[in-house]
């Protein structure tokens, strides 16, 4: 179920590129004045008519991923660029903060729609995790949100349940957990490009359309194609997920058929901007230069009947203008994630044509900082659900002496948890021989400072679900070496080729990783060692991981072909368990310290 935070697997695509008309449009055109009669009002029978050209507001943001809290550590702050080349952090995120910016930004604005590019919920805090996402939900209807793409996270608990979260009910396992049934969202979720198997059809609408006063903007929603990829079996079962470009081009036909002309895509695929500051300049020196990843290739393909990509999924910051296929520049956005950013676009609609004047598109991101005076609707559901999360989330599992952080191709945090389902799993069966945690599935770090009335250096069941929220189970399976070997290869072949995923290894496995090679060279075999022995190519080794990698997920094929499978209990309950016979107030857990893998660059 865990997915990379930032995945950027390389792409071939086989739509064909539209013709490219005469004449290359400039970057600078988007930003280019309206004709002179742009505010003209005709007269009828006498009537003031409206201005030909009408500025819509788009207010849009991707992958919340249930942080209705403010995100703590580097989670909850953003870079911003300075004038004189530096940078300085602001704290940001929060729903109680970012109700009060969009509310705000929307006072003086009447033709204003807010829009999501997906991973609303999944690998979600303990507040919104715990209870299935309902009240990230209810957050996302109090913030008047009128409609999202899915992402990746949204098929974390199947199709069925993502249904549940569209139309309401009570969860059919947990129940209801208030006095009152659970009503589902008000926002339409947009899933063109997911199909179930059976009809062949999308599984939810696959676009929906905006109007007032005359004034009509379709949405047109996508997951990324490779959602299986980053998803247990079990959450995409019965489902097919087709091409993002051919998908969004064949539902804007079907838009501009019925009369509407203003499109946008909500896309959950996202890119690399060359900087990780939210204010960046994409475009300098040229259209687009500033970012790299699937989502290029994508906006170059995109029919030029959508008029604006609004993005996500690699959480990261960035409004760029890249072409389209006829060379017109295209505003792409994404809003980096968890709720610490907004993009505030204005697509400029032109009555005449019912479509949207791209000249005139101007965007930004902007920051939800927390300055700002809280929301108290969302002050009231947080407190909410938090009184019902408490007796579970406040209980002390273990006691850390400094941060445990999450960041770094190896990072003290997944080891910690490799650490943990290593121990684990020779509690099951003692011949357990070394353990592998995917790098997507370790959400968050372990912060020491206190988040509540815990005290320093308290790691309570919250901050653990936090971490791992995904309910993944230990599995156990055997390998002979020459598959684990084959294992680590494919860290950084493969789908994972472009951007490798490196899998975060138990203290009993060290080897060198050499960036400077290519291919599975980068993985130097003779270095491997278990217990400070070389593998044995021929011999069986037990592995322990998560049900997500044991499954084949993240690209790591050989993993899903092990054999002998034992499943224990939730890797939480496993990473509590060790954290709680590691630990004490008197005694912390030290981070450990990051060298199992050597790096050479």
């Amino acid at each position: 179920m865990p997915a990379s935070s930032q995945p950027l697997p390389s792409r071939r695509r086989t739509t064909r590129i539209l013709a490219v008309a005469a004449g290359l449009a400039t970057v600078g055109a988007l930003a280019a004045a309206l004709p002179a009669d742009a505010h003209d009002n005709k007269h009828h029978h006498g009537k003031p008519q409206p201005s030909r050209y009408q500025d819509v507001q788009l207010l849009s943001f991707n992958d919340l991923h249930g942080n209705l809290e403010p995100p703590s550590g580097s989670s909850g702050r953003v870079t911003e660029l300075q004038a004189d080349g530096t940078t300085k952090t602001i704290d940001a995120g929060g729903v109680e903060y970012l109700a009060t910016h969009l509310r705000n930004a929307r006072k003086s604005n009447p033709y204003s729609i807010t829009a999501a590019g997906g991973d609303m919920v999944g690998a979600s805090p303990l507040i919104s995790g715990l209870f299935h996402d309902e009240p990230t939900i209810e957050a996302l209807n109090k913030l008047d949100l009128d409609v999202t793409s899915v992402g990746n996270h949204e098929f974390d608990e199947g199709a069925k349940e993502l249904a549940r979260l569209q139309n309401g009910g009570c969860h059919p396992t947990d129940g209801c957990y208030t006095d009152k049934k659970f009503k589902g969202a008000d926002f339409p979720y947009l899933a063109a490009n997911v199909l179930d198997e059976k009809t062949n059809k999308p599984i939810l609408k696959p676009y929906w359309v905006w109007r007032k006063n005359g004034v009509k903007v379709g949405f047109i929603g996508v997951t990324l194609e490779n959602t299986p990829g980053v998803v247990s079996a079990e959450g995409v079962k019965g489902l097919k997920f087709k091409d993002e470009v051919d998908t969004i081009n064949k539902y804007a036909r079907e838009l501009q058929r019925q009369g509407v002309q203003s499109i946008v895509a909500l896309i959950h695929e996202g890119g690399a901007p060359a900087s990780a500051s939210y204010n960046y300049d994409c475009d300098a020196p040229g259209a687009g230069d500033g970012i790299s990843g699937p989502i290029v290739d994508i906006a170059k393909n995109v029919t030029p009947a959508v008029d604006a990509l609004v993005t996500g999924h690699t959480h990261a910051a960035y409004v760029c203008t890249i072409n389209d296929p006829s060379g017109k520049p295209r505003m792409v956005t994404s809003a980096a994630s968890f709720g610490r950013l907004y993009t505030d676009t204005t697509l400029t609609y032109d009555r005449w044509t019912g479509d949207i004047a791209r000249t005139a598109v101007k965007s930004a991101n902007r920051v939800v900082t927390r300055d700002v005076p809280k929301a108290p609707d969302m002050t009231q559901l947080i407190d909410k659900w938090n009184t019902l999360a408490a007796p579970i989330g406040n209980r002390a599992i273990g006691y850390i002496s400094a941060d445990v952080p999450n960041t770094g191709t190896e990072s003290p945090a997944g080891d910690l948890i490799a650490d943990a389902q290593l121990a684990y799993g020779r509690q099951l069966d003692p011949e357990t021989d070394l353990a592998l945690m995917n790098p997507g599935g370790v959400r968050a770090g372990f912060t020491f400072a206190a988040k509540g009335a815990e005290g320093d250096g308290v790691v309570t069941y919250a901050e653990g679900f936090t971490v791992q929220p995904f309910a993944n189970t230990v599995n156990l399976q055997d390998f002979t070496g020459a598959q684990v070997i084959q294992v680590l290869k494919e860290q950084v072949t493969g789908t994972n080729a472009a951007s490798p995923k490196i899998l975060q290894p138990s203290a009993n496995l060290t080897y060198t990783l050499d960036l400077t090679k290519s291919g599975a060279d980068r993985v130097v075999t003779d270095s491997i060692r278990l217990g400070g022995a070389p593998i044995d190519p021929a011999a069986t080794y037990r592995v322990a991981t998560n049900s997500f990698l044991a499954g084949g997920g993240d690209g790591f094929t050989t993993l899903g072909l092990g054999t002998n499978d034992l499943v224990g209990t939730d890797d939480l309950a496993a990473l509590a368990q060790y954290l709680t016979a590691n630990s004490s107030a008197s005694a912390p857990l030290a981070p450990p310290v990051a060298n199992r893998i050597t790096i050479v660059k």
